[in-house]
């Protein structure tokens, strides 16, 4: 699997650094304000996004942080999600992958979980 150092979790409005690699945007939605050409993209992969009913109940409250990735695991073994997954994974075992997320708080956001099981640190 893929090193730590490969996995990184980026808010999109950062500028893109030298060691992003391969720059997916893992959000069902796609970022306020922000442009393609801005955004510098590789991949939009909207499929792997918690579900709006998921996203919801989060609201990206801290506390509810550990549970929001207990949930979000259950929802990445769905078909369409999983798939998402493989490919997110092939991506990280191909070169450096950074996965990035609209969201003020990238550390505790759908990225953050997702960087966690690619590095197999979780999951």
């Amino acid at each position: 699997m893929a090193g730590d150092d490969r996995v990184q979790v980026r808010r999109v409005y950062e500028e893109p650094a030298g060691d992003d690699g391969t720059r997916v945007l893992v959000d069902r939605i796609w970022p306020r304000g922000m442009t393609k050409e801005r955004a510098h993209l590789d991949e939009w992969c909207k499929e792997i996004a918690p579900s709006t009913e998921l996203r919801t109940w989060y609201h990206h409250d801290p506390d509810l942080f550990a549970e929001f990735g207990r949930r979000y695991r259950e929802e990445l073994t769905e078909p369409e999600r999983a798939a998402a997954l493989a490919h997110l994974r092939e991506l990280a075992e191909g070169g450096a992958l950074t996965l990035l997320t609209a969201t003020k708080q990238a550390e505790i956001s759908e990225a953050a979980v997702l960087a966690e099981l690619l590095r197999g640190d979780g999951g």
